[in-house]
């Protein structure tokens, strides 16, 4: 399944990540580029169904890719991936309504090779009620010392629109007039691959991203203390900085065992201009058995909190800029995976069908927060003593892909 850059985008109540599997495929396609290196990749399509559910809400939709090859040097791709939306999330519970809603994103691509080198651009475009990205980007590839080593450079722009939906007197929703606001994205990375032995490749990663504009998110709200009013809060929108920069670099190492199976792992070190600092490991192991490939995956993340995050603030206007995400909490995340890829026998009724297979992945992760509290049960406990928050969510995929 091809992955393409993603433009950054939030959603009402929360911002939308990666899904654990989603990072595994982008994992293992980093590794395995050098095996690739100066080679077009085959013509396909892939079918594509994912589900996400936890913290009361609900994520699905479809996926298909096409990618076509046109002589021997250029290759074209286009996807098209839906996410329909189904929130009553704690964020959402405690400042607004349960919602629904349909985010639609098209992309396509190109691929040149010319020599030892490999050129791509593409285009992505988003659409929802509340949001609209635009992202395109380019990258250049140089393969080395006899194809050993490939060196990688690629630059990302992103271009948003923010939108905050309001509920008309006759109950419609609509984009509230009085709100609009942009954010712009540049990304800038660096990818070196190297095979290692013939059974060990080694990758390393840098990425340097600059956000600049709105980067709040307009339905999230903030909470201080008000002893002797209401549940012993108020609430107030937050107030972010007009820029952040973040650098990230991540070390993947992949190791094909001579039964044909292959372990991986990964480290990567995130630090940005918010105050945050993570830091993530990855195991995967793959193993063949006749005609199904089996895979599994453990990972481990853990997060500080932003400067200027807090869960209860001790009064209104704090300080200058405060914020009550829970992305911006300090948490740990734990997430275990496996699945699956069947490889079909040739179909004799279909000769342009060169071999197929189905795809299933499943990932279970268990967030854990260090500092934000599920605030809906302030009457009980009181405001600050609520339970620490925590969240287990499931993510299912499954696709089919052919090869012509």
């Amino acid at each position: 399944m091809q992955l393409s850059p993603a433009a950054p985008a939030q959603r009402a109540g929360r911002t939308l990540r990666l899904s654990p599997f989603a990072r595994t495929l982008l994992t293992l396609a980093i590794c395995t580029a050098p095996v690739l290196g100066g080679v077009l990749p085959e013509d396909r399509a892939d079918v594509l169904w994912h589900s996400y559910s936890g913290g009361d809400i609900t994520v699905q939709g479809p996926s298909v890719l096409i990618q076509k090859r046109v002589g021997d040097s250029l290759s074209f791709s286009v996807n098209y991936y839906e996410d329909m939306i189904s929130s009553a999330s704690i964020d959402v519970k405690l400042s607004a309504s349960p919602y629904k809603e349909t985010r639609r994103q098209w992309s396509g691509g190109l691929l040149y090779l010319h020599g030892k080198s490999t050129y791509q651009a593409g285009i992505i475009t988003s659409t929802e009620p509340d949001y609209k990205a635009n992202t395109a980007y380019f990258s250049i590839s140089q393969d080395m010392f006899g194809d050993l080593t490939t060196l990688t450079l690629g630059y990302r722009r992103g271009w948003d629109q923010i939108f905050r939906d309001i509920k008309t007197p006759d109950g419609e929703i609509i984009n509230d007039p009085t709100f609009h606001e942009r954010a712009d994205h540049r990304a800038y990375t660096l990818s070196l691959s190297q095979i290692l032995t013939r059974n060990l490749i080694g990758t390393f990663n840098y990425e340097l991203i600059t956000d600049q504009g709105y980067l709040a998110n307009p339905y999230r709200k903030i909470r201080y203390l008000s002893p002797g009013v209401g549940n012993g809060y108020t609430l107030a929108d937050q107030v972010y900085p007009g820029t952040r920069t973040s650098n990230s670099a991540a070390l993947y190492m992949k190791y094909f065992l001579p039964w044909r199976a292959a372990v991986g792992g990964s480290y990567r070190y995130f630090q940005d201009t918010w105050g945050i600092v993570a830091h993530t490991f990855e195991v995967n192991y793959t193993h063949p058995w006749h005609n199904i490939l089996f895979d599994a995956n453990l990972r481990y993340y853990r997060q500080n909190a932003a400067t200027f995050y807090s869960d209860l603030f001790p009064r209104a206007d704090y300080q200058n800029f405060m914020a009550r995400d829970r992305e911006l909490a300090t948490f740990t995340d734990y997430t275990v995976g496996g699945g699956f890829a069947y490889e079909f026998p040739r179909i004799s009724w279909a000769p342009w069908v060169q071999r197929s297979s189905l795809n299933f992945h499943v990932d279970y992760y268990y967030i854990k927060y260090d500092d934000f509290r599920n605030a809906l049960l302030a009457p009980e406990y009181g405001a600050g003593n609520e339970p620490l928050y925590r969240l287990n969510a499931n993510v299912f995929t499954l696709f089919f892909s052919a090869w012509f």
